[in-house]
């Protein structure tokens, strides 16, 4: 079993950045694949970055690639979301997830309670 917690969320302008965190539970956390994704009010839980294992491989939407980066350090059992050049829309809560590296929320076993990022224009 594994426990997730985010934090870093907040309110922020546009073009501001944020560095999300997500501490997870356990003693086998280099083991799986950890991802971030997001949800606005009305819409489905979307995909926004995924990190292998070993972080050797990421996957970035094609809205975050280039302004997001995901990064993670085992030994802390943390992963991270750094989010510069915020834009409005990239407001929503945002979840982190373990299980996988893909870009389907249905992929990952395992979730966090999620952050609220709120971009002001």
């Amino acid at each position: 079993q594994v426990q997730l917690v985010e934090s870093g969320g907040g309110l922020v302008q546009a073009g501001g950045s944020l560095r999300l965190s997500c501490a997870a539970s356990g003693r086998t956390f280099s083991s799986y694949g950890m991802g971030w994704f997001r949800q606005a009010p009305g819409k489905e839980r979307a995909f926004v970055a995924a990190i292998s294992r070993s972080g050797s491989i990421t996957n970035y939407e094609d809205s975050v690639k280039g302004r997001f980066s995901i990064s993670r350090d085992n030994a802390k059992n943390t992963v991270y979301l750094q989010m510069n050049s915020l834009k409005p829309e990239d407001t929503a809560i945002y979840y982190c997830a373990g299980g996988s590296v893909g870009s389907s929320r249905f992929e990952y076993d395992y979730w966090g309670q999620g952050t609220q990022v709120t971009v002001s224009s």
